[in-house]
């Protein structure tokens, strides 16, 4: 997943929250003006709503990431190649117990496989990025 969390009584937004939780957890201290914009707001599967922040933290070898390991289990990223790859892409059926089916994407890597509200916010980006493309 991406990082994030909920918003301190001390964040000014859902970007200083962003911002917040990225240094909080990735160890990585992102400017403001970095910040390309905001996402629609989601909800999650707990109720919770989600206002996903896309910045451009620049070339990814520049990048010095201090996983916080009480919130961190493993880091990993995708080239945007290998996103757009269609062998890449997938969809999980899923049913509630009230016989409701939805349908989510998928995005595949050799032990990591993206899911959930992480490959709606996936997918919701690269149509941003790419439009056509994916």
């Amino acid at each position: 997943s991406f990082p994030g969390g909920r918003r301190d009584p001390a964040d000014g937004d859902a970007v200083a929250t962003a911002l917040r939780e990225t240094r909080e957890e990735l160890g990585v201290a992102v400017a403001a003006t970095s910040v390309w914009g905001q996402l629609r707001t989601l909800p999650d599967r707990h109720g919770m709503t989600v206002a996903p922040v896309v910045a451009n933290l620049g070339p990814l070898e520049a990048l010095t990431l201090n996983p916080n390991p009480d919130e961190v289990e493993e880091v990993f990223t995708l080239p945007l190649a290998h996103l757009l790859c269609e062998e890449n892409q997938g969809y999980t059926h899923f049913r509630t117990a009230s016989g409701y089916g939805y349908t989510l994407p998928v995005f595949l890597n050799g032990p990591h496989k993206v899911w959930g509200l992480t490959a709606i916010v996936t997918e919701l980006t690269l149509e941003l990025l790419v439009p056509g493309c994916y």
